[in-house]
């Protein structure tokens, strides 16, 4: 047995102590942790863990990819020892050096970056200071594309919390430094993406024909559900079901029709509930206003990425709620090694089409798209 204590570092959060079961996956991420530590580079996981990127296309993209600006890893240390909560030590040793080797030695040309997930770029600080950490992060993510041409791309950073500066970071991120698209969270304390208040920012957005792309985090009123596990396992992905229902019962993937959406880890745990989801909401007099062609059809329109979601069991799911062409490789470096996702792939016996698809077609004709 092994002992995690996790910290969701978010505002109302309180940490607990989980006993859990080491599993495959575990042992590998401690095993990741270990060698990075050794290395001093988060994501330099080991030759051995690594295929050889003569074994796959080198054109892989990841549209899931976190990075740490030195200035973020600094306020959530600060934040930290403030709360008294224990220190999750992942981002410390993130380079972007170390993201590039990991990256070459995979394969993946290209990596499309974004903020880390619990707690963001938010904490419970006053909206300058959020909007200052958000304009830290993009300038960041600008530096890095501009210091690696061709291997970065960028999932900007908005803040949400108030319209008018958001639209004006929506404006910097496309316009000034040349953003694939805006990286959001999948809750704003108590409200979801559908809310009414974020409608200025979708519609503009939508005018722009944006992707959006959400990571998941936990929601605040399941912090310190007594599952016996830590919220990353079962909250975090539970938290994207509940971003995707809100945004389709609310009509708003119907209204942002030019929208782009792009969910992690194949959508959390939509495509088990699909079915559940159409059943309670798919057969009445109001499906019309949200689901004019039905529900099925609207979850088809959307993008998934595989990170830490290519277990057969979640790629057979999510295959059979979307086409092939709407699924993105996303790693989740650097809480996953850099290749993980694409060694599951790949050794399930897909036809070598729809691994280049996973793997890059899909990303780049999303992509495309966004710079036209």
């Amino acid at each position: 047995m092994t002992y995690h204590k996790m910290g969701c570092i978010k505002q109302g959060c309180e940490c607990s102590t989980f006993e859990l079961t080491v599993d495959q996956e575990d042992t590998s991420r401690r095993h990741f942790l270990k060698t990075a530590a050794g290395a001093g580079v988060l994501g330099l996981a080991g030759a051995s863990s690594i295929l050889d990127a003569t074994a796959r296309s080198t054109n892989v993209i990841d549209t899931h990819h976190h990075v740490y600006p030195p200035s973020y890893m600094k306020a959530w240390l600060d934040y930290e020892v403030a709360k008294g909560l224990p220190h999750f030590p992942t981002q410390v040793a993130w380079t972007i050096e170390g993201a590039v080797e990991a990256m070459d030695k995979a394969g993946v040309s290209k990596s499309i970056i974004s903020a880390a997930s619990t707690p963001g770029l938010w904490f419970d600080f006053e909206l300058p200071r959020v909007q200052q950490m958000v304009k830290e992060f993009n300038d960041y993510g600008a530096m890095v594309m501009k210091k690696y041409p061709g291997r970065f791309g960028l999932f900007a950073a908005i803040n949400m919390i108030d319209v008018e500066s958001s639209l004006k970071e929506i404006a910097y991120a496309f316009d000034v430094l040349g953003a694939d698209g805006v990286g959001l969270q999948t809750n704003y304390g108590d409200k979801w993406p559908g809310h009414p208040s974020f409608a200025p920012i979708f519609d503009e957005l939508n005018r722009r024909n944006a992707i959006v792309y959400f990571h998941p985090l936990v929601a605040s009123c399941c912090n310190r559900l007594n599952t016996g596990t830590f919220p990353a396992v079962l909250e975090v992905p539970f938290d994207t079901t509940r971003a995707i229902t809100n945004l389709l019962l609310t009509g708003s993937l119907l209204k942002y029709r030019n929208i782009r959406w792009l969910f992690s880890h194949a959508g959390g745990t939509l495509p088990m509930l699909a079915g559940r989801i159409d059943y309670f909401h798919g057969h009445n007099a109001k499906t019309a206003s949200f689901a004019p062609d039905g529900i099925e059809s609207e979850f088809k329109r959307l993008y998934f990425d595989t990170a830490n979601a290519t277990h057969p069991s979640t790629m057979a799911g999510l295959l059979k709620l979307v086409p092939e062409t709407q699924v993105t490789y996303g790693s989740d470096f650097p809480y996953v090694p850099m290749d993980t996702q694409l060694k599951n792939i790949e050794n399930q016996g897909f036809s070598s089409g729809l691994v280049e698809r996973i793997e890059y077609r899909n990303a780049q004709a999303l992509l495309s798209k966004s710079k036209n």
